[in-house]
């Protein structure tokens, strides 16, 4: 990866967009916005480059004698630029085709190989997406999506956790996740089903109480409907709160909205 910025930036969406042509005028957008200078073309050139140096230096130390040339890898299209790479060579791929096998399976009811299959998707993250690399608004719009798909996964893997009975083992995990995203219903609701499920139905009131006071001091709004019913069946010790719940981690159907 480049020290620079803007270069960072170039290959990012180029990666992010492996195997696609990214057109000039879009890369140009990313890095100087609806308002590129006159140098903005050259520019570009210079970055690509710049990139194609990095790549020769990285394939003549892990691949010499292939004969494969930068240009070969960061490849000029008409009007944009392809990064050609094989399967399994950028992250974002394989967690894109990690999570939705996970689906496949959850479709299927195999829950033991969505929980691996979605925990492998998980293991690709190691902090915030794209946390070292200045974003645009193409940037921007990825990193929206990359971790709006990340909180997903991670709560289908949850959900089929939990169908698996394991209640227990998940409190620690979803304590911290209830903590970091105080305003996300879905995840509240998971970890007041697994207190509840793992005898601590008091705790699950108290999750409810500290969602409530949050969306009503932030947001001016009550929970929602479900949530409400949710908080209801706990007072009740409604039995249907010790079945399994519903695909991808909801809450059982008697309480979705």
């Amino acid at each position: 990866m480049p020290s620079a910025g803007k270069p960072r930036q170039v290959l990012a969406l180029l990666a992010i967009r492996a195997n696609e042509v990214m057109p000039v005028l879009s890369l140009m957008e990313e890095l100087w916005g609806a308002e590129p200078p006159r140098s903005a073309p050259t520019t570009l050139q210079t970055y690509i480059l710049q990139l194609r140096r990095r790549i020769a230096d990285l394939l003549e130390k892990c691949n010499p004698g292939s004969g494969q040339q930068a240009k070969d890898v960061l490849v000029t299209r008409h009007g944009g630029y392809l990064l050609d790479v094989q399967p399994g060579s950028v992250d974002a791929h394989e967690f894109d085709r990690l999570g939705a096998a996970g689906s496949q399976a959850l479709e299927a009811g195999d829950d033991e190989a969505a929980v691996r299959l979605l925990r492998e998707a998980q293991d690709l993250w190691r902090g915030p997406a794209l946390v070292d690399v200045p974003v645009g608004s193409r940037l921007e719009l990825e990193v929206t999506r990359l971790e709006e798909d990340r909180l997903g996964v991670l709560e289908r893997r949850i959900g089929a956790e939990m169908r698996l009975g394991r209640h227990h083992e998940l409190l620690s995990e979803l304590a911290v996740l209830a903590a970091q995203h105080p305003l996300h219903e879905d995840l509240q609701a998971q970890y007041m089903i697994a207190l509840y499920r793992s005898g601590r139905p008091w705790r699950a009131l108290d999750v409810y109480t500290r969602l409530r006071d949050t969306l009503v001091g932030e947001l001016g709004l009550e929970p929602s409907p479900r949530l409400q019913r949710l908080q209801r069946a706990v007072l009740a010790c409604d039995p249907a709160l010790d079945e399994r719940g519903g695909r991808g981690g909801r809450i059982p159907e008697q309480f979705a909205v």
